[in-house]
């Protein structure tokens, strides 16, 4: 994927919707370089509790309590992955911190009627999601511009979370990778725009393969977002099975860790 078409910074209104983070950090940098009019809507996160609780409703308690000591388990080996995070971001002069100049509105969620009139206020010419909770019918609906999202997986094969993860455990590497969609009232199931696959290397796992993802992903994040601009979407419709995924059980995880070094 080469750059943006449009090379100059533009003085379109570009704005970012996420919880904060690292991965995010990055997009925003590299739309800042494009983007002086660049605004950052950042809500609170979702507590584990609540998404837990969520999930035990759809999917009941034992999967949804499993999936939760997994995303523990993730966060509390982060710091091994520090050297990998570290080399990943060196390599590519990247910085997981948002610069400074970058202006950032806190909400409560991306939902809150305070996030529409902001919305209203900017009149951003495009919105591009960054690991948010989901966007809810009636916000949707109230946008005034094209919503995108930048989603750590294939579509449709590996919709929700840790699509990384789940290529590599059900043994298809091949669609390691990320996808640039519209956002509509479902959960990645808008259309497709760009897509980009890539492998991690050995000392990848389950807390860098995000990471991995939204580096391979950059570059069609920044040609969505000047698609947009433009006027020049052109959404398809991707092929194949359409899968919602979830994080893996905790023993789910250690089972393809210890037998398929799949971690």
């Amino acid at each position: 994927m080469s750059e943006p078409k449009s090379t100059e910074p533009s003085s379109a209104t570009v704005m970012v919707m996420t919880a904060g983070g690292p991965n995010p950090a990055i997009v925003i940098n590299a739309l800042a370089g494009h983007y002086p009019n660049l605004h950052v809507v950042q809500e609170q996160p979702e507590s584990k509790w609540a998404i837990t609780r969520r999930r035990a409703r759809l999917l009941g308690w034992l999967a949804a309590l499993g999936q939760l000591g997994t995303m523990i388990a993730a966060r509390l080996l982060r710091p091994l992955a520090r050297g990998r995070i570290d080399a990943l971001l060196n390599a590519n002069g990247l910085s997981a911190t948002i610069a400074t100049h970058v202006r950032i509105h806190d909400v409560a969620s991306i939902n809150d009627p305070a996030t529409l009139a902001l919305v209203s206020e900017l009149k951003p010419g495009v919105i591009l999601l960054v690991s948010t909770r989901l966007m809810s019918r009636t916000a949707l609906a109230a946008m005034p511009c094209p919503v995108i999202n930048l989603h750590a997986g294939i579509n449709p094969q590996y919709r929700g979370q840790m699509g990384g993860y789940w290529s590599l455990a059900e043994e298809d590497a091949a669609n390691f990778g990320a996808t640039l969609h519209l956002v509509d009232a479902g959960t990645d199931t808008g259309g497709t725009l760009y897509e980009v696959r890539t492998l991690p290397d050995d000392g990848d796992f389950i807390a860098t393969y995000p990471l991995v993802l939204t580096v391979a992903a950059i570059d069609i994040t920044l040609q969505s977002v000047d698609d947009a601009v433009h006027g020049r979407l052109r959404p398809s419709q991707p092929e194949g099975p359409s899968v919602l995924r979830y994080p893996p059980t905790l023993w789910a995880w250690l089972v393809n860790g210890f037998r398929r070094k799949i971690w």
